[in-house]
């Protein structure tokens, strides 16, 4: 690989640490800290949480429609994220912070599946299509980099100071990849539609609602993981820690998934990555001790990025000519899942003043997610068998 190809990379990389892994994320790491400030509620928590993801769906669905100047709408929506991380930091009232989350959410979405079908396409059209999964590590970067950064600025300054200080470093993030990418020319699809009625055929329905469900329950440890170590009393100094630690099991998890799925079946890959997830998420209640939370936390951050990157690359390779539609319209059913999750999680737990039954509620989720997307893979198969046998048959004839 040349110069060229690692800088366009690492651009990519920077771009998700911004959207996803602060943008998005840092809100997980903060949130003890800004509900013993400001006396927010897990009710109100899950509402700043939801605000961001029916902004991410808005976003992701809204990326399906541009098939002209990818890059310069990226680079703008960029700038809007960046500013939206600082707001957070220098405004003040529950209402301003929704409209942030929402407004972050947006443009997080559409940079989330420009950079990813961008770059999976200019990848493509060189031939290097096994280095995508590096383009996902940037998800758990972020998450490291909040995770480290937030107590520290937080516990000297306060949560509005770690806001600005990961604004600071969202700057630095965007002003890198922009240099990097100075000579990339986006790959024009025609996209008259971000959706042709030809993707959501045989198996994709079925994995399309999955990753909704798999949305819907693994944002609940997304949103909630610091503040559950933190209700937990012999923990709390560790709570901080955990998001370090997600971030940790995160950014080698995309590569590695990717190369175990070009190994084995995919299908078999994404489910092992299922069953993991769904014992990370029940961990911390089977074992409240700080084994059982660290290894909740890396087991989370390992599946959830390495299911996002083996799901898209997955749907891309049976779509390969549909890059920005098939990754739109998953990040946008994805995204429909994460919007209820933390409504529920934030009044189960609410309502039985403990965690423990929105994580297995979250847990539960998942799993069903998984034995759905099995039962598709077993109906799909079963048809493709059906037709295959008619076909031959008929030309016997």
């Amino acid at each position: 690989m040349n110069r060229q190809h690692a800088g366009m990379i690492i651009g990519g990389i920077l771009f998700l640490v911004v959207a996803m892994g602060i943008s998005r994320f840092a809100l997980t790491p903060i949130l003890p800290f800004m509900r013993e400030d400001t006396g927010l509620s897990v009710e109100t928590a899950g509402m700043l949480a939801s605000a961001n993801y029916v902004g991410y769906f808005i976003g992701a669905l809204w990326a399906g429609f541009i098939s002209q100047h990818p890059k310069a709408i990226l680079g703008w929506c960029a700038l809007i994220n960046v500013l939206s991380i600082f707001g957070m930091g220098l405004l003040d009232g529950l209402w301003v912070w929704l409209v942030l989350r929402l407004i972050a959410g947006i443009t997080g979405g559409l940079m989330f599946v420009l950079t990813s079908s961008m770059l999976m396409d200019y990848l493509a059209g060189y031939l290097l299509t096994k280095w995508s999964g590096y383009i996902f590590s940037g998800i758990g970067l972020g998450i490291a980099l909040s995770g480290i950064f937030v107590p520290v600025l937080a516990s000297s300054f306060s949560w509005q100071e770690a806001w600005v200080g990961l604004g600071v470093l969202s700057v630095l993030c965007v002003l890198t990849t922009l240099f990097l990418w100075r000579k990339l020319t986006p790959y024009e699809q025609d996209k008259k539609a971000f959706v042709s009625e030809k993707i959501w055929k045989g198996f994709m329905p079925w994995i399309a609602i999955a990753y909704a469900l798999e949305g819907l329950g693994y944002i609940v440890t997304g949103t909630f993981l610091v503040d559950i170590i933190h209700e937990i009393h012999d923990l709390r100094d560790y709570a901080a820690y955990s998001w370090v630690v997600v971030g940790i099991g995160a950014i080698p998890s995309a590569p590695v998934w990717i190369m175990l799925m070009s190994k084995y079946s995919p299908v078999r890959m994404i489910s092992a990555a299922y069953v993991l997830q769904v014992i990370g998420i029940v961990l911390p209640i089977v074992s409240p001790s700080i084994f059982g939370v660290m290894a909740s936390a890396f087991l989370f951050g390992m599946t959830f990025v390495g299911i996002v990157t083996m799901t898209t690359s997955y749907a891309r390779q049976l779509f390969p000519t549909k890059s920005a539609s098939v990754v739109s319209s998953l990040t946008t059913v994805y995204a429909l899942g994460q919007i209820v999750g933390p409504l529920i999680a934030g009044k189960l737990a609410s309502y039985y003043k403990s965690y423990d039954v929105a994580l297995l509620f979250a847990g539960g989720v998942v799993a069903f997610a998984l034995i759905l997307m099995l039962f598709g893979k077993w109906k799909t198969t079963e048809r493709e068998d059906a037709e295959s046998y008619v076909a031959v048959k008929n030309i016997a004839k």
